[in-house]
């Protein structure tokens, strides 16, 4: 499997393009802020040919390149429902937040086919197949995406604003909530393989179980009620 990952923008948002080797199709990930040219690069080098974009959530930072990103290869953008307004309406989508100076120079608005992504769904794209599980907490209408085990490779899961090294996503951005966040953490997360391999909208990758072990906002769900996590959250 093939797996190229840079982070992109003003905001260092990772995107990754995953291809079951060089050479083949490929499904591209949260292309944000000035993420255009990042994955033409990746896909020369690479030589691949992309075949869907798709996205964990609806923030300006994973979707500001989605237009010229799909324009240029012909392919859909696939969304949860929740979010679909938030490619047309950004500022909406974070209030008068963080990033809205930057608004000036993006250009938003929906590609030429959007599709609908429904939780449990498995999406079977550029002969990989994606399992979508809907994970509201940061957004309405976050989702992360999972892949099996193949070969030598562990399982692996993209997630997007959902889990970090560490910590998780923000949650005070409208259509944020703690209450969601946990009850995505406990249904989600907890339930994976400690082999499981999270990229997230970072830098630093961690596994499943490394997080299960350190990560305040997991212990917390693994406690029950009443435990509380005071860590700080990160990431739009």
């Amino acid at each position: 499997m093939l797996i190229a990952g840079f982070p992109a923008g003003a905001w260092g948002t990772n995107c990754y393009l995953v291809a079951p080797a060089a050479g083949e199709e490929c499904v591209i990930i949260d292309p944000g802020h000035q993420a255009a040219q990042g994955v033409e690069e990746a896909l020369k080098k690479h030589r691949l040919k992309p075949v869907a974009v798709v996205l964990t959530h609806g923030h300006i930072d994973h979707v500001a390149s989605v237009v010229p990103v799909c324009g240029a290869h012909d392919v859909p953008a696939w969304i949860h429902p929740e979010d679909r307004f938030m490619m047309s309406d950004p500022e909406k989508a974070l209030g008068r937040s963080i990033g809205m100076p930057l608004m000036g120079e993006l250009t938003v608005g929906e590609p030429d086919d959007v599709k609908e992504l429904t939780d449990g769904v498995k999406l079977e794209l550029a002969g990989l197949e994606l399992t979508v599980a809907h994970a509201p907490g940061h957004t309405r209408g976050s989702v992360t995406f999972g892949l099996p085990e193949v070969a030598d490779i562990p399982p692996l899961l993209f997630s997007g604003d959902l889990l970090f090294a560490g910590s998780i996503g923000r949650t005070d951005f409208p259509g944020g909530s703690m209450d969601d966040m946990l009850e995505s953490l406990a249904r989600v997360v907890l339930p994976l393989d400690d082999s499981t391999v999270v990229l997230p909208g970072h830098n630093e990758h961690t596994t499943i179980g490394r997080e299960r072990a350190t990560n305040p906002y997991l212990r917390q769900v693994a406690a029950g009620p009443g435990a509380h996590a005071d860590a700080p959250r990160r990431g739009m």
